[in-house]
């Protein structure tokens, strides 16, 4: 077997986003021929045995269509507006083509406050399990409606690999209008395609460009490699292929050489790790020296008070905190044992001097424990 047919036969769970720009007519408007088309692909997904989540973008296209708009908005409450006059126009086209199969849809429309309180996260992640144990097509989408800045999680293709995450899913596939990554000409225009990347690193992240300015959509190929990074890191795989043509989702299957394919090179992340690295807001930061470095990532160790250097932010025990390196790289994320004040008066001191420097108020001999702290370093990972 061929690496892409391993990887789609070994998966069980697959999510699949689509882009507004792959939903629309000629005319830009949302179309129910094309949500037709898209449901009967993933229908035949279904019928081998795959459990499928639709991450689907077209809320806001849907209802600029609706309210005559031929621009996309650039102030939030008419963004707001679009996305809930377009919503229940597009389930109802999502919901007619999977009722024609014998099945059904149901949706999920999340802010972040949803993924990253720790309850919310079980719950929602139970709910999809139900869903997918009924049979139950799940469509994500955020709440554009009510979503602001300071709460997005950001565009459709980091949420997709989050979704992909939470659910412990096997892979991802962003359906998109070209059909994968290029190398560069030298008029830095798009040449050959890469079939698949194995590692990330520099090199192939300047590959990526920003947003294309279509009306319809608004990331890039850097949002794509930013969920190729996510998901790899939690030991799964990324598939961008062309949805332009629904039907590649069948090649897809067949396991044919399209697309770029980011395979997974590691063991999958447990649950509460993949919470703990992805998901809560971060309070504050903590810079550590190299030897606490390799510690940490190469020999799976917990983080020692002497191994600190600078502590950032104003954070309380238990609050979870980014650990840089000294090139300011962002290598794991742990929940602390100490407040920033303590973390400053102990950093770079013996565990045994703790109790002494905070007057017999020391409980813990690491700053972060191994086991509320998840390494993020690609290559320690490997």
């Amino acid at each position: 077997m061929t690496p892409r047919e391993k990887i789609f036969s070994s998966s069980q769970r697959i999510v699949v986003k689509v882009g507004s720009r792959l939903l629309v007519d000629e005319c830009g408007v949302p179309s129910a021929q094309r949500i037709e088309e898209l449901v009967e692909a993933l229908h035949k997904l279904r019928q081998r045995g795959k459990e499928v989540i639709l991450v689907s973008s077209g809320a806001i296209a849907s209802g600029m269509s609706l309210l005559g708009l031929t621009q996309r908005p650039k102030h939030l409450p008419e963004l707001q507006v679009c996305a809930a006059a377009g919503q229940s126009r597009l389930m109802s086209y999502y919901e007619q083509a999977c009722a024609k199969r014998e099945f059904h849809c149901a949706q999920l429309l999340l802010m972040a406050d949803d993924v990253r309180n720790r309850n919310r996260h079980l719950n929602l992640s139970n709910c999809i399990n139900a869903m997918l144990r009924k049979g139950i097509l799940p469509i994500i989408n955020e709440n554009d409606s009510l979503t602001v800045k300071e709460i997005r999680f950001g565009e459709n293709d980091e949420l997709a690999a989050l979704v992909g995450i939470l659910s412990k899913s096997d892979l991802t596939v962003l359906m998109t209008s070209i059909n994968g990554l290029h190398t560069l000409d030298n008029k830095g225009q798009p040449d050959y395609r890469i079939s698949i990347v194995e590692e990330m690193n520099d090199e192939i992240r300047a590959l990526a460009g920003d947003t294309d300015g279509n009306q319809l959509s608004t990331g890039g190929m850097h949002t794509k490699l930013n969920a190729a990074t996510m998901l790899n890191q939690v030991g799964e795989s990324l598939w961008i292929i062309d949805g332009q043509d629904f039907s590649s989702l069948e090649d897809l299957a067949q396991g044919k050489d399209i697309g770029t394919l980011f395979p997974a090179s590691m063991d999958k992340m447990s649950s509460s790790k993949r919470w703990l690295g992805f998901f809560p807001e971060t309070q504050g930061s903590i810079v550590v020296d190299s030897g606490a470095e390799d510690a940490l990532c190469l020999r799976g160790k917990s983080l020692l008070p002497g191994g600190l250097i600078s502590i950032c932010g104003e954070f309380e025990k238990g609050d979870v905190v980014n650990i840089l390196n000294t090139n300011s790289t962002v290598i794991a994320r742990g929940q602390s044992n100490y407040t920033n004040l303590e973390l400053k008066k102990i950093k770079g001191c013996q565990s045994s001097e703790i109790d002494q420097i905070l007057g017999g108020s020391a409980n813990y001999a690491e700053a972060i424990h191994r086991d509320n702290l998840v390494i993020l370093k690609e290559e320690a990972q490997k």
